[in-house]
C-alpha cells in the first residue's frame, strides 16, 4: 500500500471514530526533523536537535493537543530550522567555529551575504542565549520595507472576473471572493464550515469575526451555488462534510497550497488583494468595527488603516502648500 493510500484510509478511519485523531502536519514534521538532522556533523546536529525538538516540537506538539491549526507553525519552524542548518554548516566549514564559538562579525557576514531568509537564524540564537550556549551575539528582528498590495482598479477587475467570468471553477471563484471582498486568507478560508452562512429570507450573511457580515448580490448566488454542488463529498465524508471547501481526503478541509497555487496561476497577487481588501475597508468603516466583522485584531486594522491613510494625508497637505 503507498504512503498516499494509507494516509486516506487512516483519514477515514479517523472519520468514522475507528482510530484516535493524528495532526497530519505534526507526524510528517516529526518525521522531517529526522530526515534533516541526519548526516549533519556533530557540532551542527546537536544544537540544531536541540532547537527543533525543545524549541519547535514542543510548541507545536501543545497546538495540535488544543486543536489547533499547526500548518502554519510548522512551516514556520521548518524555514527557521533550515536555515539554521545551512548557517551552521558555513560557519563549521568556513570557519571551524560552532553555534557555541560563533561571533558577531559571523553574523553580520552571513546575513549581508545572501537572500533576507537569512535572518531566520534570529530564533535560533534568541533560545541559544537564553540556554546560555551563546550569549554574545545578536540577531536583530527583520520587518519588511513595503507591502505589496494592487489597486482598487485591479481588485475590482478581479472581483468582476469570478463573478462573471469561466476562468475558474466555482469553488476557487468563491475562495477567489472572500479572500477580495473580506480580506480573508486563504490558509483560513479553506477551514471554514458551512456553518459559518446564514442564508435568511432577508439575505445571506456570513460570520466571519465576532458577528455577521452582510453577503451583497450577486456573491451571494455564486455561494448558494457553490453550496449545493461542493466537491469532494463522496471520498467518505458524503454530503454531511461540514467543510466549505471538503478535502479528497475524508474528514478533512481542501489544503490552502491547492487553493493559493490555482489563483496564482491565474493571476491574483493573493497578499496584494488582502492589503488592498482591509485597505479600502478601514477607509469605509471604523477599523475597530472592520476587525471584528472579519476576525483581525484591532492592531492589525488600525495598522492598515494608518497605512491606507498615508497618501491622502501627502495629498492634503501639498493641497493646502499649494497657491
Amino acid at each position: 500500500m503507498s504512503s498516499k493510500q494509507a494516509e486516506h484510509l487512516r483519514a477515514l478511519l479517523q472519520h468514522h471514530g475507528l482510530l484516535p485523531h493524528r495532526d497530519p502536519y505534526l507526524a510528517r514534521f516529526e518525521q522531517w526533523i529526522g530526515a534533516k538532522l541526519d548526516g549533519l556533523p556533530d557540532e551542527v546536529r546537536q544544537p540544531v536537535q536541540h532547537f527543533a525538538t525543545w524549541h519547535h516540537l514542543r510548541r507545536i506538539r501543545a497546538k495540535a493537543a488544543g486543536s489547533a491549526s499547526t500548518r502554519g507553525p510548522v512551516h514556520s519552524a521548518k524555514q527557521e530550522i533550515t536555515e539554521t542548518v545551512k548557517f551552521l554548516v558555513w560557519l563549521h566549514e568556513t570557519y571551524q567555529r560552532t553555534a557555541a564559538t560563533c561571533t558577531q562579525p559571523d553574523i553580520d557576514e552571513w546575513l549581508a551575504g545572501g537572500p533576507t531568509t537569512r535572518s531566520s537564524i534570529r530564533n535560533f540564537f534568541i533560545v541559544a542565549r537564553r540556554s546560555r550556549l551563546n550569549t554574545a551575539v545578536t540577531v536583530q528582528h527583520r520587518s519588511a520595507k513595503t507591502s505589496p498590495s494592487l489597486s482598487q482598479d485591479q481588485r475590482l477587475a478581479w472581483i468582476h472576473e469570478l463573478l462573471t467570468g469561466t476562468s475558474e471553477s466555482i469553488p476557487y471563484r468563491v475562495a477567489g471572493m472572500l479572500l477580495l471582498l473580506y480580506a480573508q486568507p486563504l490558509v483560513k478560508v479553506v477551514t471554514f464550515q458551512t456553518s459559518i452562512i446564514d442564508d435568511a429570507d432577508s439575505g445571506m450573511s456570513i460570520t466571519l469575526g465576532k458577528h455577521p457580515t452582510n453577503v451583497p448580490e450577486p456573491f451571494a448566488s455564486l455561494l448558494r451555488e457553490h453550496l449545493v454542488v461542493r466537491p469532494n463529498l463522496r471520498t467518505g465524508a458524503g454530503p454531511d462534510s461540514p467543510w466549505l471547501f471538503p478535502s479528497t481526503v475524508a474528514g478533512r478541509h481542501l489544503h490552502p497550497n491547492t487553493v493559493m497555487d490555482r489563483l496564482r496561476t491565474l493571476g491574483v497577487n493573493l497578499l496584494g488583494a488582502r492589503n488592498r481588501a482591509i485597505g479600502e475597508l478601514v477607509l469605509e468603516c471604523p477599523p475597530s468595527l472592520v476587525a471584528e466583522a472579519l476576525g483581525y485584531s484591532t492592531q492589525v486594522a488600525f495598522l492598515h488603516a494608518s497605512k491606507a491613510a498615508e497618501p491622502w494625508a501627502r495629498y492634503a497637505g501639498r493641497s493646502v502648500r499649494s497657491p
